[in-house]
């Protein structure tokens, strides 16, 4: 199977808490963090509820011209994987950085950029599109601009696979510490979607949950009454660090990655195969 691989730290920026420590609290509590949605007004949407960062600010992890040439979702995956750091009180001075990976997920990336560019570009002309806005949009750059921030300079993988893209970050992070390629990864996921395209395009898909009079009771997927899943955003970065490498720098160990498995069913673009053929396939 080859080396050990353990989890030494956490990062959380999540709509019940941003932080370990406010996560792990609004679990305990039951907190529920989906509501109306504030960023924009929702009223002429099917699905008017989200589970929104309400209580994120960037400038608290970088600087405002960083910030501002980060899409959301690549400023959540950044911040989660500060958090992370500090949480395993890894020093990447100290580490050899060519042996330090980094495997971020996101299903769709900077949407809320390449919307408000679009508009933009329709009402301005191309002369006024961001120099950035590329940059912006693409799904590798929340990997990268973590890569950049600590100069790691290991493998540097997006996954994009949907609702899967931040498991299957954390098994291919798995997979390069079992195969002697790095001794740390920072794997995790990002995602921003809660934008006025991605909305009206998931409601046209009647995917989303329009129990826009109850929020706190929408999102029920194993409910015989569900009707759609609830939208959400946030980042969450965990450190996946080879087992003896933990010990030698004392770290504390919160559990064991054993192992990863992945299939396709091929059934459908959207619904699972009624039998769960794919599922079965994946279990280690």
């Amino acid at each position: 199977m080859g080396s050990r691989v353990v989890i030494t730290g956490i990062g959380a920026l999540t709509p019940i808490g941003i932080g370990k420590e406010a996560y792990f609290a609004g679990l305990e509590a039951g907190q529920n963090g989906i509501s109306r949605i504030t960023r924009f007004d929702p009223e002429p949407f099917t699905s008017q509820m989200a589970g929104e960062l309400k209580d994120f600010n960037p400038h608290d992890y970088m600087d405002r011209k960083d910030a501002r040439r980060m899409d959301r979702f690549c400023q959540y995956a950044v911040a989660a994987a500060h958090q992370a750091v500090d949480d395993g009180g890894l020093q990447l001075d100290r580490e050899d950085c060519e042996r330090v990976g980094v495997v971020i997920g996101t299903g769709i990336g900077g949407i809320e950029t390449l919307a408000d560019q679009v508009l933009v570009l329709d009402k301005k002309g191309p002369g006024r599109v961001s120099p950035f806005f590329i940059p912006m949009i693409i799904a590798n750059m929340a990997a990268g601009q973590i890569s950049i921030r600590y100069g790691l300079k290991g493998p540097s993988l997006t996954t994009v696979s949907a609702c899967a893209s931040s498991a299957d970050a954390l098994g291919q992070g798995l997979r390069m510490i079992q195969r002697g390629e790095v001794e740390l990864v920072l794997a995790g996921g990002a995602e921003a979607p809660i934008a006025t395209s991605a909305l009206a395009g998931f409601g046209s898909m009647k995917a989303l949950s329009v129990k826009n009079d109850d929020p706190a009771r929408a999102c029920r997927p194993f409910d015989r009454q569900r009707d759609g899943f609830v939208m959400g955003e946030g980042g969450g970065v965990v450190i996946l660090e080879e087992l003896e490498h933990a010990r030698a720098r004392g770290s504390h160990i919160y559990g064991e990655l054993i192992g990863y498995g992945a299939s396709l069913d091929a059934y459908h673009i959207t619904a699972p195969a009624p039998e769960g053929e794919g599922d079965r396939k994946s279990v280690v």
